[in-house]
């Protein structure tokens, strides 16, 4: 069976792959192209060819093969694949990131750490990494000038665990004002963000943030339905940067789920998850997601704890006392992935 929706390929084409229990078959816009044979040992999975590999078939196409067998099976951290048969096929894969070893044998190896900071399909906007690095200086701090914000949708996942799709999108300030509105003039949201006020002001509150090259931000839906406020920053140039050694692509966010329906530990995974896949494979250079929180946010905190980040410790902004969380890169694609 499949898990995943069809990998696009640069000219259209789909690649999708089937799993079965001791076998991964490899389609191209609906023909078989590739069947591998698969044997588990431990957390590796080694895949063998059964058969010819179509000599049409696309290295790119590689990715759909790599997300089934990672995403099937979360013990496996590496998948070997045996392509002596196919030089140019691994060569080619190996030299986009599929794999991160090839060896004179032919054997190609992929790890789940690695595989996952690939953009895959997920980015919907152009990425912030493709932007060349140029340093500016404002409120005092040097720092890289950043990316203009992407327009609408900047990411998009299925989730096959609950059956819907994830996605975020830049805020509209007109489209999205009511329902941000209702969020928060919300009493719980209040209590923590304290931006309870008319349509006006928030209004405006949003038409800042989009002039300001240092924010980002977005609205979450499951299924394009609303159901968050995920307001991302660039950490150097942020309030944040004067309470830790902030690296030049650092990013933090704040983030509020506006809709009780969505709240709660079972879609919290889900989310913060891709919150964060989302703003690292959106800029490869970054190393760590920061946050902020209230500390008397205690039941956040620990959610953020007990899904990757870590608590580094208590301080003082002048409206209230934060816990500073952080989550690393490798942290994240190594043990709290996809």
């Amino acid at each position: 069976m499949n898990t995943l929706p069809p990998h696009t390929l640069s000219d259209g084409r789909q690649a999708v792959c089937l799993a079965e229990t001791d076998s991964l078959t490899l389609l191209l816009d609906g023909v078989p192209a590739a069947r591998f044979a698969a044997i588990r040992d431990q957390d590796r999975l080694s895949l063998a060819p059964q058969g010819e590999i179509s000599p049409l078939l696309p290295a790119a196409a590689l990715y759909a093969l790599l997300a089934e067998a990672f995403r099937s099976d979360g013990d496996v951290r590496r998948v070997s694949l045996a392509l002596a048969a196919a030089p140019r096929l691994a060569a080619d894969a190996h030299r986009l990131g599929l794999f991160q070893t090839l060896d004179a044998a032919g054997d190609a190896v992929a790890t789940r750490a690695a595989f996952w900071q690939l953009p895959g399909n997920f980015l919907s906007a152009p990425a912030s990494g493709l932007f060349p690095a140029s340093l500016t200086v404002s409120n005092h701090h040097q720092h890289p000038l950043r990316p203009p914000k992407p327009r609408g949708e900047v990411y998009r996942r299925y989730l096959p665990e609950i059956g819907e799709t994830l996605s975020f999108r830049t805020v509209d300030p007109e489209a999205d004002l009511d329902v941000f509105h209702d969020w928060m003039n919300q009493q719980r949201v209040d209590h923590f963000w304290e931006m309870a006020g008319d349509k006006e002001a928030h209004a405006d509150y949003l038409r800042k943030l989009l002039a300001d090259p240092h924010s980002h931000p977005l609205i979450g839906c499951f299924d394009d339905v609303p159901f968050g406020y995920f307001e991302a920053y660039w950490a150097k140039e942020d309030r944040i940067s004067p309470f830790y050694d902030a690296d030049d692509y650092d990013r933090g966010c704040h983030v509020l789920v506006g809709e009780t329906r969505y709240r709660g530990p079972g879609r919290f995974p889900l989310w913060i998850r891709g919150i964060v896949h989302y703003l690292f494979v959106d800029e490869p250079r970054c190393r760590r997601i920061v946050g902020e929180p209230r500390v008397d946010n205690v039941r956040f905190i620990e959610h953020l704890q007990n899904h990757g980040f870590v608590k580094r410790k208590e301080f003082d902004f002048p409206h209230k006392r934060a816990a500073l969380v952080v989550m690393e890169r490798d942290v994240f694609f190594d043990q709290f992935g996809l």
